[in-house]
């Protein structure tokens, strides 16, 4: 009652077909490791910058298209084909999208075992933040917000998932509207870096796993000094309990976990949160 899961903690470098051929033999290796769904981290297909953003955009499909259908972005066409051939779910992190009129989007693609698109989630917090001493960076400079509350439903594997990418992880009420759907693996592939990563990264995937009394996987690329951006990396699994299921240091890996839904199902039983929410002097809605 439950399926593994790999996060494929892989290393980014300049030239994009490199990257997605990276990608995709770490996808193929979690198949042969048993994982029924596999996630990549953001941006696996380019460097993590504003200055490379355009440069590496693709036009994504939408929801529904297939392996068979003519997709115009090569990170999707392997994402697909892999999903296909391995005949497992892929989150496949995120890339920059080119959106219809021009502007930029940090998009995560989700495509199912028979290779069509289910998720598609353009990140809706931007990293927009100055830590003195420590780390500026602002998103807003070259990318647009998405608008939407992404997840999908994974049949085979008995769950329903959310996605959200990076700074969304931040800001719980997107997690719980997730939860409020239904799901009990929430995705989030991020790219933290040297100053948030060691204060933060594993404390709000506790937090979003404790909060919602589900699963919550996260994946970082893996870090690379000669890079502009340094990735604190640690892609790791935490279940509904708060705890740290599976992790990894910052090297390049395969972080094998499993969710496991009647866990899942104790813990909410337990301790029965879910149902002990007093509706009657606050309330979550979602203006969607």
């Amino acid at each position: 009652d439950g399926f593994g899961i790999a996060l494929c903690q892989v290393g980014v470098g300049a030239e994009k077909a490199k990257n997605l051929a990276n990608a995709r033999k770490a996808l193929v290796s979690a198949a042969e490791k048993g994982a029924k769904l596999a996630m990549l981290p953001e941006c696996f297909n380019c460097p993590y910058g504003n200055a490379y953003f355009r440069e590496y955009s693709e036009v994504l499909p939408e929801i529904g298209a297939g392996v068979v259908d003519e997709v115009a972005s090569e990170t999707v066409q392997m994402l697909l084909k892999t999903a296909s051939d391995t005949k497992m779910y892929i989150v496949g992190g995120s890339v920059p999208e080119l959106g219809p009129e021009g502007q930029l989007y940090n998009t995560s693609i989700s495509v199912s075992p028979h290779g069509k698109v289910v998720a598609k989630h353009r990140k809706v917090h931007l990293f927009d933040i100055d830590v003195p001493g420590g780390i500026r960076f602002v998103e807003s400079e070259t990318l647009s917000a998405g608008k939407c509350v992404s997840s999908f439903d994974a049949p085979e594997l008995g769950c329903k998932i959310g996605v959200a990418i990076c700074y969304d992880i931040r800001f719980p009420e997107l997690s719980m509207l997730m939860a409020e759907e239904g799901c009990g693996l929430l995705c989030f592939p991020g790219a933290f870096n040297m100053t948030t990563g060691p204060a933060h990264w594993e404390l709000l995937g506790r937090a979003r796993a404790l909060d919602n009394q589900l699963y919550v996987a996260v994946c970082s690329p893996a870090r690379d000094e000669s890079a502009s951006y340094h990735a604190w990396g640690h892609s790791s699994l935490f279940g509904p309990w708060g705890d740290v299921l599976s992790t990894t240091e910052h090297s390049e890996d395969l972080v094998l976990g499993t969710v496991d839904l009647k866990r899942l199902r104790e813990v909410r039983s337990s301790i029965p949160v879910r149902k002990q929410k007093r509706t009657d002097l606050y309330k979550l809605s979602s203006k969607l």
